[in-house]
């Protein structure tokens, strides 16, 4: 079946459906993984975006239940050069096309990606549009040109958890309650709240696996009930959109600023900017890949992390007596890091659960769990 993918600067790509046959639209965008295709489709920072793969052949493993970031695929649509359907990997359970069609995203093969990547590194990211049922290349570049910025949206409060959740009691691929549930001693050592703006359900992994129980919270949950919560410490989620669309997010992080240990990244590390009286500002292209070097200020080592995010914190506007800036993305110079001077609050751009990407990055959990430690032996003195 012919696919189209229309950008709002007029240019057309035409090429081959592989997904389900719709016409949707979104703002543009690539990521340069080599694998972890299923966790970029799942994950919820992608909302409203048509994700271009650079690498070209996309496929080969299928699709299987373990690699999920979320319950279902989160992108817009996707792009690819070339679509391999013969998967093969002893954890697959059917084919990435066939997964598509199933989830309704719509998804083209066939075209220039390089090209297509190219463009957007010159031009900046574009509205487009998917189509396999109208295919006038006039109509669908007016389709693109009509569609949402994503300047200004609120994306975090379409991908958040309508309800509250502790992450021991749901079952991750259908976030039913696990069957049989019983009640049980709370054996482990920290008590977190995770604010869902939309958040990978790998964070929540690596979080429980430093020692963490875990109560995750929708993205406009009221900071006063937090507090009533009384937990250790607090965890500010990745998420799509603009920063500073998310307001209820920015009046809430104020409010516990000094209340609790607070560890934010990528969405939650640019609310939590705003939150100190920082401004942010959108990237021309964004940073989406896992091979991305940013450079620890504090140590002098190079961590090649993981990324996705179209906005970012402008340094420059944070108040340099009461924030440290950590973290520098060495490809562009723009802030990857940040933590307070005197409160137990610190936040980075990047993803240190590394879904998909390397593990430089894991040792901030770490940071996390030893603020709260440090933080509960002083009001135990």
């Amino acid at each position: 079946m012919i696919a189209k993918l229309a950008l709002e600067n007029g240019m057309v790509f035409t090429g081959e459906s592989f997904g389900a046959p719709a016409e949707i639209a979104g703002e543009v965008v690539f990521n340069t993984s080599i694998t972890g295709y299923q966790e970029i489709l799942t994950d919820p920072s992608y909302a409203g975006q048509i994700v271009t793969m650079t690498y070209p052949l996309i496929g080969n493993y299928g699709i299987n239940s373990q690699d999920l970031e979320s319950v279902r695929p989160q992108v817009a649509g996707f792009v690819v050069k070339e679509y391999f359907d013969f998967y093969s990997n002893f954890r697959a359970t059917g084919s990435l096309g066939e997964w598509l069609v199933q989830h309704n995203i719509a998804a083209i093969q066939g075209i220039d990606t390089r090209m297509l990547t190219k463009m957007i590194r010159t031009v900046g990211a574009m509205r487009g549009v998917i189509s396999t049922a109208d295919l006038d290349d006039a109509d669908l570049v007016a389709k693109a040109r009509r569609s949402p910025m994503m300047t200004g949206l609120d994306l975090a409060k379409v991908v958040t958890t309508s309800t509250p959740y502790r992450w021991d009691d749901v079952d991750p691929t259908t976030f039913a309650l696990k069957p049989n549930l019983k009640p049980t001693m709370n054996g482990r050592r920290w008590n977190v709240v995770v604010y869902d703006y939309g958040v990978k359900h790998n964070i929540l992994r690596r979080l429980t696996s430093y020692g963490c129980d875990l109560t995750v919270v929708p993205a406009s949950f009221h900071a006063e009930r937090v507090l009533e919560m009384n937990p250790d410490g607090i965890f500010l989620s990745n998420g799509p959109g603009d920063p500073a669309a998310v307001r209820y997010g920015i009046q809430n992080i104020k409010r516990l600023v000094g209340k609790k240990p607070i560890f934010g990244i990528c969405l939650g590390h640019q609310l939590l900017g705003l939150a100190l009286g920082g401004k942010t500002f959108k990237l021309k292209f964004g940073h989406r890949g896992a091979n991305h070097p940013v450079k620890n200020l504090r140590t002098n080592e190079i961590e090649i992390t993981s990324q996705n995010h179209g906005f970012a914190v402008d340094p420059d506007s944070l108040d340099p007596t009461k924030v440290e800036i950590t973290h520098v993305n060495l490809n562009d110079g723009t802030n990857e890091g940040f933590s307070h001077r005197e409160l137990p609050i610190f936040s980075v751009q990047y993803h240190p659960e590394a879904s998909p990407g390397p593990h430089d990055s894991d040792y901030l959990f770490a940071q996390f769990v030893e603020l709260m430690d440090r933080q509960h032996s002083d009001v135990s003195k």
